[in-house]
């Protein structure tokens, strides 16, 4: 396919993935039924991932009163990203452009030992970033974001490690989900004042940060003018089809606002100390990547992430009993299932339609006579008739292993 033809924003609208309406407004796309699978695949694809990884999951609201932006440090940084304050009443409520604030205070709220660390809280949430038009585009540019974002509150001797993890959960996820870096950037800080103040701050996170990369061997390049206001940050560029870059997932170290926050923990000596905040996001907006996905993949998803997993084509009428069979076996087994009989057309026609669905379980008088189905692979092999009970056990192993092979020989 050319690179338009991968273009997320004409395949999203073919293959009624996503869509976006005027009276909701520019950037604020809408999830068709499809893409929200895909969506929400990924969704508890990361959630499983960082439950494995010792991850707590919260959920946080998406206003919040000016004030802790302020104390944050956004406001006086990043308030032209923000979208203006709301009067409500006596106070001023902002819809948030970050979750590691209200993390924070999530964190503040009890007391804690030197033995919970690292305190690894995650979310996929909601932020909102004020874009201007001319920037929107698609899934890859809106402003309104779901967040796959995380805050590990640590000590300052487990932070490499935590960092080092943190990676290896990215490198694991780019595998599972079939993505690719284009580069690994060190984002820097660079001239003006939208950064912290504190000179010290920024050459301890940033010579932290360079250790991380060096022990885990990555290939990264520095970049002045890329850093978070409040630290530098570890980025994983991605590209479209037609080379154009955009971040997709970070780490962080961030010494600025567990300060302003004055969050604590008491340590072994019974004294009260400050933590540091890992900030850590596996792939980034749920906005971002699945358009990076979709265009990745052409809409032919692997087959754990495909909105439709089996097309159940029964070839004639007679059939339609077997067939309905199979669809209730399929469902029954988690495999997400679709009944496609001859009322929408000739088998061929039917076959052409279910073209990206990985599996094509045809059934004709003689399975259906032997209980069996004949599977048709979407990389166009055809599978000698097996037993719907065999079929349905190895598209299951094929989906929980959520890998880019269809069939295991």
């Amino acid at each position: 396919m050319s690179e338009i033809q991968h273009d997320h924003r004409r395949l999203g609208r073919e293959l009624g993935l996503f869509d976006t309406d005027p009276l909701i407004g520019a950037g604020l796309p809408y999830w068709l039924p499809d893409g929200a699978v895909v969506r929400h695949a990924v969704e508890e694809y990361i959630r499983s991932v960082e439950r494995r990884a010792g991850y707590q999951h919260v959920y946080s609201p998406v206003l919040g009163k000016r004030e802790l932006y302020e104390i944050s440090g956004h406001w006086s940084h990043y308030s032209e990203d923000m979208f203006p304050p709301m009067d409500l009443g006596a106070e001023q409520m902002v819809l948030r452009p970050s979750l590691c604030p209200t993390h924070a205070l999530i964190y503040r709220s009890r007391a804690h030992s030197y033995r919970e660390l690292p305190l690894r809280m995650a979310e996929i949430g909601g932020m909102f970033r004020s874009e201007m038009s001319g920037a929107l585009g698609g899934l890859t540019r809106v402003r309104a974001i779901t967040l796959n974002d995380a805050h590990i509150f640590c000590t300052l001797e487990q932070v490499a490690q935590e960092a080092q993890d943190a990676l290896k959960l990215i490198r694991d996820a780019y595998e599972a989900l079939g993505i690719e870096a284009a580069r690994i950037r060190l984002s820097l800080p660079g001239p003006g004042g939208k950064y912290v103040d504190k000179p010290q701050m920024w050459q301890r996170a940033t010579a932290m940060l360079r250790e991380v990369l060096d022990a885990s061997g990555l290939a990264y390049e520095e970049a002045e003018g890329e850093a978070a206001f409040y630290g530098p940050k570890i980025d994983i560029q991605i590209a479209d089809p037609a080379g154009r870059e955009s971040t997709l997932s970070t780490v962080q170290i961030d010494f600025h606002q567990p300060e302003q926050f004055a969050l604590e923990y008491i340590g072994a000596d019974g004294a009260r100390h400050r933590p540091v905040m890992v900030h850590r996001s596996i792939v980034g907006s749920m906005e971002r990547v699945v358009a990076h996905l979709i265009e990745q993949h052409g809409g032919a998803f692997p087959a754990w992430l495909a909105p439709v997993q089996v097309a159940v084509l029964p070839v004639g009428e007679d059939e339609a009993g077997a067939a309905r069979a199979f669809h209730d076996l399929c469902l029954d087994l988690g495999l997400r299932s679709e009944l496609m009989d001859p009322e929408r057309g000739s088998l061929g026609a039917r076959i052409r339609e279910a073209r990206l669905v990985p599996y094509q379980a045809v059934i004709g008088g003689r399975e259906a006579a032997a209980d069996a189905v004949a599977i048709r692979l979407r990389d166009g092999r055809k599978l000698e008739p097996m037993s719907v009970a065999e079929a349905g056990k190895r598209m299951v192993e094929r989906v929980a292993a959520r890998g880019k092979v269809l069939w295991a020989d």
